[in-house]
């Protein structure tokens, strides 16, 4: 589970943990936050170890390959892993006449080039029969568009196609591979947009067709749900869990 020191990632890592999977929780800047989430997995009696991880180094992934091997035998005793969450990511847009070449590749770097390189390196460990899972975006579809995401929404978008299309290699050996689109969701992206500026809720509510903003937990059933053998007919689709969001 990539992503996990808070919001979306955590409640994905809770809730497989409540199903009885082991977890292992990745953090590039907040290991604080990783580390609190394996406490709350350990309180409700699961078991879970964070490691770090930066997404945008795809050179350091068979480090951490070797890490993980390291860690799933000593507290699993295991060499392999049931299924993959790429979650790890960050929010914000940039307008299009004020985008870089550099924060444009550090778009690339993160929301797809990482979680594409990194399934990929760590493809040998997961299950036959296994799952992958990917955070998309709602954003990359119709009714959803909104000044200044070109850039987020193309990589989004890219993942999604991936997605898709690794389904297709990936099922001869029965892996399934499915991505999810959360709408807006009350997370720390956007520099804790939401706590900074809790007026602009109402008007994401009066555009989601269930009437409210989302919650990490809404989102993280549904990870634990793909990831389980509840969802063993479904594969290369992206799910949104929006809520009706500019339906």
């Amino acid at each position: 589970m990539t992503g996990a020191s808070a919001g979306i990632g955590r409640s994905a890592a809770i809730e497989i943990a409540a199903r009885g999977g082991g977890v292992v929780v990745t953090y590039n800047s907040r290991p604080e936050g990783a580390e609190e989430t394996v406490s709350m997995v350990r309180d409700s009696g699961g078991s879970a170890v964070a490691l770090p991880l930066d997404i945008a180094r795809s050179d350091s992934f068979p480090a951490f390959k070797e890490e993980l091997v390291r860690v799933l035998d000593e507290e699993w005793a295991t060499d392999k892993i049931h299924s993959l969450v790429n979650n790890a990511g960050f929010g914000g847009g940039l307008a299009f006449e004020d985008m870089s070449e550099d924060a444009f590749d550090q778009y690339y770097r993160v929301l797809l080039r990482g979680p594409y390189f990194l399934t990929q390196a760590l493809l040998p460990l997961i299950h036959d029969g296994g799952s992958i899972v990917s955070t998309s975006s709602s954003s990359v579809r119709p009714g959803d568009t909104e000044s200044g995401y070109s850039g987020y929404a193309a990589m989004k978008g890219g993942l999604v196609i991936a997605t898709r299309f690794l389904a297709k290699e990936l099922s001869p050996r029965g892996i399934r591979v499915n991505s999810i689109a959360p709408g807006p969701t009350r997370t720390r992206i956007g520099d804790d947009a939401f706590e900074k500026y809790p007026e602009i809720i109402d008007g994401i509510a009066a555009k989601t067709a269930l009437g409210r903003l989302g919650e990490p937990a809404d989102i993280g059933k549904v990870i634990a749900f793909l990831v389980s053998d509840d969802s063993a007919w479904i594969t290369g689709q992206d799910i949104q869990v929006a809520g009706g969001y500019a339906l």
